[in-house]
Formats: C-alpha cells, structure tokens, sequence
C-alpha cells in the first residue's frame, strides 16, 4: 500500500519560518528606532542642562560644555561621551533676551541594525542670567 501525501505536506514549517523571520525584522527595527529616539531625548536633556548651567551669571560657556559632557557620560556612558563633540553656541537673542546654547553631535550607537555612520545632532537653549 502506498501512503498518499497532500501536496501541501510541510507548508505549515516553512509558512512559520518567512512569519517568523518577518515579525523578528520589525520587531528588531522598532526596537532600534525606540533606542535611538531614547538616545536623542538624553542628549537633548544633557545639553539643555549645560545651557542652563552656562546661563548662570557666574558660570562661563566652557563650564557648560563641561557639565554638558558630564550629564551624557551619567545617561549614556563615558565612552559615548567621549565621541560626542559638546560646543558652547555664540550668545544670541530671542525676542530681545539673550540666550544660551549647546550644542551636541556625534555617532548615534546602533546596537541592532548594521547600517553606516550616523550621526546626530542637537542643540540645548537657555535663558541668560543678568
């Protein structure tokens, strides 16, 4: 006797295997997309908190800088802190009141995706103590 077999034997291995390999690809690149948004909310903060360390009126534009580096070394590591490029922005004047700004740049990491350099940039602004 011969066993019949449907033209359809299998289907249900390989059907899961595509699904799966799909779903673990989104899964991956939501997962990479919420890091690297987690990473330039931290920057931002870090740099706004330099802004306004620098705003001080007994603090110096390199001293914000300074607490700009130490604030992403606290949230990100020290390593990363040591790739980003922290500038003291020129003194400007928004609506007649002058402002205070940081800026951040450099590599943003992506732990799960193998894509090319990446860089960001962001900028934090403060008010100017009298």
């Amino acid at each position: 006797m011969r066993r019949r077999t449907r033209p359809d034997d299998g289907a249900a291995v390989v059907e899961f295997t595509l699904v799966s390999v799909l779903l673990l690809t989104l899964f991956l690149g939501v997962l990479q997309v919420a890091f690297a948004l987690h990473t330039r909310n931290l920057l931002v903060s870090a740099a706004q908190e330099g802004a306004r360390y620098a705003a001080n009126a007994d603090r110096t534009p390199a001293e914000g800088a300074q607490r700009t580096r130490q604030a992403i070394a606290e949230a990100l590591g020290a390593g990363l802190a040591a790739r980003m490029d922290v500038q003291p922005l020129p003194v400007s004047a928004a609506d007649g009141v002058p402002v205070v700004g940081m800026q951040v740049s450099g590599p943003l990491p992506l732990v799960l995706l193998p894509a090319g350099p990446v860089r960001i940039t962001v900028r934090g602004h403060a008010v100017e103590e009298g």
